[in-house]
């Protein structure tokens, strides 16, 4: 059965590739936070993980709208990984946002900034800053796209789920005067760096966020499991035991967190899956347990 479902899946998502996508940019006119230089995103393919991004500096959003007969109103905006040096825009990104629009919902993946001292003012927040800027776009739009502006969640991918814990647990203080509400309404978390802590957290998307020399205050202020409380969304998390670059213990130390704090979370623990599932658990293994809990907390029927 397992085997039958691996197969429809990857028929299902050549069939997606036909749905109409739109690219739109953040924001309107001037980039905030960006210096006046070249744009140098540059695409190239990578072996493992089909595609990745690196140097962007205009941010976008990509939206992947599900056929009319299947169409929610739920909608999710897709960070993918990269340790804040590239992105997995294809793995981490487009394909999964297919499978989303199979179940109903409208996905959105998020191209947010990577952090560059040539391209930027203020690199260590810009991200945030892109995915604040792409919940409130999809929140004032989400009457034309046909979406509950109280179904709109956030996922992420390794270090696109520290952007998206981090819009999870920092939404009070936005980084824009845009008063429009940045709270996500649930958070989906793949083998997540959460802590930027020495002792369990990912040092590479540390050092590229904030440099190889942060201050205490911004190691906390980035160590999102310090940041949960009773306001932080309900959340699904999953990562594997044998994840030797993102120990497991960041999701552990945030689903403890959301545990004390009484927040709705469920977690997937693989014992194999080492860091990105290249390999195992198969995709309809933990996107399944994914869908199960959407429906179980009431974002799909």
């Amino acid at each position: 059965m397992q085997r039958i479902k691996h197969v429809l899946l990857l028929l299902i998502w050549p069939v997606c590739a036909s749905i109409a996508q739109t690219e739109i940019p953040l924001y309107e006119g001037k980039v905030p936070n960006r210096k006046p230089v070249p744009n140098r995103e540059l695409w190239r393919p990578n072996p493992i993980v089909d595609t990745v991004v690196t140097h962007v500096s205009l941010p976008t959003i990509s939206v992947f709208e599900p056929p009319g007969s299947l169409k929610t109103q739920t909608a999710v905006i897709i960070c993918p990984g990269g340790g804040y040096g590239s992105l997995c825009i294809n793995m981490e990104g487009k394909k999964v946002a297919r499978a989303f629009n199979q179940l109903g919902i409208t996905a959105f993946v998020l191209k947010y900034r990577l952090p560059d001292n040539s391209a930027m003012y203020n690199k260590e927040i810009v991200p945030l800053q892109d995915a604040q800027q792409a919940i409130r776009i999809v929140r004032k739009r989400a009457s034309e796209l046909g979406i509950d502006p109280h179904k709109i969640g956030i996922m992420g991918f390794s270090a696109g789920g520290h952007l998206a814990s981090t819009a999870g647990t920092h939404f009070a203080s936005p980084v824009d005067a845009d008063t429009t509400n940045v709270r996500p309404d649930f958070m989906i978390l793949v083998y997540p760096v959460i802590s930027f802590t020495d002792s369990i957290g990912h040092i590479g998307s540390r050092t590229n966020l904030l440099g190889s020399s942060p201050t205490k205050e911004q190691v906390n202020f980035f160590s999102n499991e310090q940041h949960v409380n009773t306001k932080t969304p309900p959340t699904f998390i999953t990562h594997a035991m044998d994840d030797t670059v993102v120990p497991l213990t960041n999701s552990m130390v945030f689903f403890r967190a959301l545990k004390k704090n009484k927040i709705p979370v469920a977690i997937r623990v693989f014992t194999k899956g080492e860091h990105g599932y290249l390999k195992s658990p198969p995709f309809e293994e933990w996107f399944g347990s994914c869908t199960y809990w959407l429906k179980e907390m009431g974002f799909l029927p």
